[in-house]
């Protein structure tokens, strides 16, 4: 359930202060900062809206490793730090690096146009490699396109019929004029990859990324494979927790097919101050802003007054996170495989932790009993914006909120006026005039309050 239209930075990294207890503290010890993560935790464990793998480190040293739920429900096995994760998103950051390897070797320039690896690519003498590196390119999003819901998510393409699904859809805007967040970017990166290298995407990472590092329990996922230790993946509707949606993730590619531990993605951030994988010289380019705070591969923001660089990853039954305080030395990892868990914003308050800033604890809601009937004065189409309405309903005695393409939720009240979602985060309270007639509605989500007014 997303609500709120989103940018990747604002998404994964606006520091949200939202219903719950401020709390000030200055947890500098391992165990005072311990003790504050099981706390802060707990509560999204509680509500159902947190269950993976947390690592939290700082100057080289493990503070936090933990597990926290269920790797798998049906066979009873819990999250531990060896349980391996879909990375999703966070797979761009290996193929930044991947690139910039090459460049380094002579065989690619991020300067090269798209066309010199797809000669009859519509406008690639216009798109540049780092253009692709950093959402620049103008072309769309091939994850956004009807079919790629109806069939391409779980059923099997190889690269080159990703491609013919976006290579002939006109670009959004002239490449490199802004920003605007595209899997199919990373897709021919992926491509070009293989190309220059003349082996698969994900022998090339294995071999010059993986093994290197000894990132033994990382990979590229294809759904035919056994892999030992992975969590499955899960959502949430009301009470119930579900297994998510299939995917066949091998053909996200090189946006998003690889897997791994926060132990192994720990290890990378070790690499990362040094240079076993990249020179200096291409390390500050892949963390230099480009466009709306993004480098390539990676988000670069600062909040607390210091300087971050990160991402997040979203697929069915799984949220990623990385966070890197650079200049701190600390990093935070937060692997879920609940498939509504707010990585970014679970990173961001782990870090208040560390740094003794103000962060919220999550309130424990409770339902309360109504009469039903008090319903009927909430059902209607509410606009937060043109094209995008939120639609009550009452459904044998219980309230229900859709909103424009999301799927229907139950809405559970806290009181007569204001109403709760169990799968995220986010509230609703109805808005009565003068004479006792609902409207408006306000959605609390993310920190902000968003109205909706009674249009039907």
């Amino acid at each position: 359930m997303k609500f709120i239209c989103k940018s990747l930075i604002a998404t994964v990294y606006f520091y949200l202060f939202i219903f719950g207890i401020e709390t000030t503290v200055y947890a500098n010890t391992e165990e005072d900062i311990g003790k504050k993560v099981d706390e802060y935790i707990s509560r999204y464990v509680k509500m159902k809206q947190f269950n993976g793998c947390i690592l939290i480190a700082r100057n080289g040293q493990i503070l936090v490793k933990k597990g926290f739920g269920m790797a798998n429900y049906e066979h009873n096995i819990p999250n531990e730090p060896k349980i391996k994760f879909r990375l999703a998103s966070l797979t761009k950051q290996f193929t930044a690096i991947a690139i910039l390897q090459l460049e380094e070797k002579g065989l690619l320039d991020v300067n090269d146009t798209l066309s010199k690896y797809i000669p009859d690519y519509p406008r690639g003498n216009e798109i540049k490699l780092y253009h692709l590196l950093t959402h620049t390119s103008g072309i769309p999003d091939h994850a956004e396109l009807d079919d790629f819901n109806k069939e391409r998510r779980a059923f099997h393409y190889d690269i080159k019929e990703t491609i013919s699904k976006f290579k002939n859809k006109q670009l959004e805007f002239s490449p490199g004029e802004k920003f605007k967040y595209s899997n199919s970017g990373y897709i021919l990166l992926g491509y070009i990859i293989e190309k220059v290298t003349g082996e698969l995407y994900e022998k090339y990472i294995e071999l010059s990324i993986l093994k290197p590092l000894n990132m033994n329990n990382s990979g590229y996922e294809h759904p035919e494979e056994i892999i030992i230790d992975r969590a499955s993946g899960y959502t949430i509707k009301g009470d119930k927790i579900k297994n998510a949606k299939y995917r066949d993730m091998s053909n996200a590619h090189a946006s998003g097919a690889l897997y791994s531990t926060i132990e192994d993605l720990y290890v990378l951030d070790r690499a990362l101050y040094t240079e076993k994988l990249l020179k200096k010289d291409a390390l500050k380019k892949m963390f230099t802003p480009f466009k709306d705070n993004y480098g390539y591969g990676w988000g670069i923001v600062d909040i607390f007054n210091r300087t971050f660089v990160g991402h997040n990853g979203e697929t069915e039954g799984f949220r990623t996170n990385i966070t890197r305080f650079i200049n701190d030395d600390v990093c935070i990892i937060v692997l879920s495989n609940f498939e509504q868990a707010p990585v970014g914003k679970i990173s961001i308050d782990l870090a208040a932790i560390v740094f003794g800033e103000n962060y919220t604890l999550l309130r424990i809601r409770e339902i309360i009993d109504v009469d039903p009937k008090i319903y009927n004065d909430y059902i209607g189409d509410y606009e937060i914006q043109p094209n995008f309405i939120l639609t009550i309903s009452k459904e044998n005695d219980g309230l229900f909120c859709k909103a424009t393409g999301q799927d229907k939720l139950e809405i559970h009240p806290e009181s007569q006026t204001k109403f709760f979602f169990k799968e995220v985060d986010a509230q609703i309270s109805f808005i009565k005039n003068k004479e006792g007639k609902v409207e408006k509605l306000i959605l609390y989500q993310s920190g902000r309050e968003i109205q909706a007014k009674k249009i039907k």
